[in-house]
């Protein structure tokens, strides 16, 4: 039978596959498994969203005009050199497309965000992917990796899914080591978690090198993860070649607004920010004292790891913390089968978690 197939190369790429969202047979259930926000969004964005009902019929503006500028104002940044997306994935795809092809080759580390290896696979590149260091990042390993077919190296700081990050002097020498032709890309999703003085999201690299990009995205702190709405800070030349492929009004109206609103509530936005300080560092102390690893995390989860020994494994943990509606993330396919990942959730789903891993150790 003759049918159309995809070129190859297409279906060895391995699809990605969220966290479960549900526990069958469990009455409330407690998603602690996509990072999202416990809080919410801001009211005002859901205020702004709300406002655009009346308009549905209209397309948005084009180029994201109005969050650029509002981005702009918010880091100080000149507008004409960020691009909006839908979410930071379809910002990194769109890297992807732009910068890779058959023969090139991306470096990235071996339990990065999903969403590098696709962006790579999906363009003919081909997967370098170096090991890290107490599961953060490692500079030298990556830099040992770069060959003349390097193209982009991939870096998400902090990482999804180990919650450590590089700091920035760190940074600064990878970006100075790596030859003028490799992009590096900074992904800084969850970068307005982070309290460290040694941190610094990648602002400054981008305004003083020619071959750097930040991807931020609204989709954690901000709380709008169903609306979709990511960004990039970027040299001009970089952004002129994605806005030759990006597709006309890739963010929506709704979007956008909600955006611009929330960036502006910066009250609620240090309310996240001490809600999930206050959290984070409960959660690993006291997951801690039940004789559980946990990795040292600057985000908004943390990854928790689990004995290979009968009944005390990560997937035993897994199924006994779902049957009391409390669900984490499996993380197997980033080349972590004996951890999980614990989003950073409310008050009381953070105590009924510490409850049910304490019951599970004791049983």
């Amino acid at each position: 039978m003759s049918r159309p197939v995809p070129r190859p190369g297409v279906l060895d790429i391995a699809p990605y596959v969220p966290g479960k969202s549900s526990a069958p047979g469990v009455a409330r259930v407690f998603k602690l498994s996509a990072n999202e926000t416990p809080l919410g969004p801001s009211p005002k964005a859901i205020e702004a969203f709300k406002a655009c009902a009346l308009h549905l019929e209209d397309y948005p503006e084009g180029s994201s005009r109005v969050l650029r500028e509002a981005i702009g104002k918010s880091f100080g940044l000149d507008p004409d050199r960020i691009v909006c997306g839908a979410g930071s994935d379809e910002i990194l795809n769109f890297l992807g497309h732009a910068f890779l092809g058959a023969g090139d080759e991306a470096i990235m580390t071996e339990h990065c965000f999903l969403v590098y290896p696709i962006a790579t696979m999906a363009n003919g590149a081909k997967c370098v992917v170096v090991p890290e260091t107490d599961f953060t990042a490692n500079v030298d390993t990556i830099l040992a990796a770069v060959t003349p077919r390097t193209k982009i190296v991939w870096i998400a700081n902090p990482n999804n899914p180990t919650g450590t990050y590089v700091p920035f002097d760190e940074i600064k020498r990878l970006q100075r080591s790596l030859p003028p032709h490799v992009l590096l890309v900074i992904d800084a999703a969850y970068s307005e978690y982070v309290s460290r003085n040694d941190y610094e999201a990648g602002i400054e690299l981008v305004a003083t090198t020619e071959n750097t990009v930040m991807c931020r995205t609204f989709s954690k702190i901000h709380g709008l993860a169903s609306l979709r709405v990511g960004w990039m800070y970027a040299p001009a030349h970089i952004i002129d070649a994605i806005n030759r492929i990006r597709g006309p009004f890739n963010v929506s109206t709704p979007a956008m607004l909600a955006a611009i609103a929330s960036l502006a509530d910066t009250a609620y936005l240090e309310h996240a920010r001490a809600h999930n300080d206050q959290w984070r560092g409960w959660l690993t102390e006291e997951i801690g004292k039940l004789g559980l690893k946990v990795t040292p995390s600057v985000a908004n989860f943390i990854l928790i790891h689990f004995p290979q020994e009968k009944r005390r494994t990560a997937d035993d943990a897994d199924a006994f913390l779902t049957k009391r509606g409390l669900v984490l993330r499996g993380l197997k396919n980033y080349k972590l089968p004996h951890a999980l990942r614990l989003t950073v959730g409310t008050e009381e789903a953070n105590r009924l978690v510490v409850e049910a891993l304490r019951d599970f150790q004791g049983s």
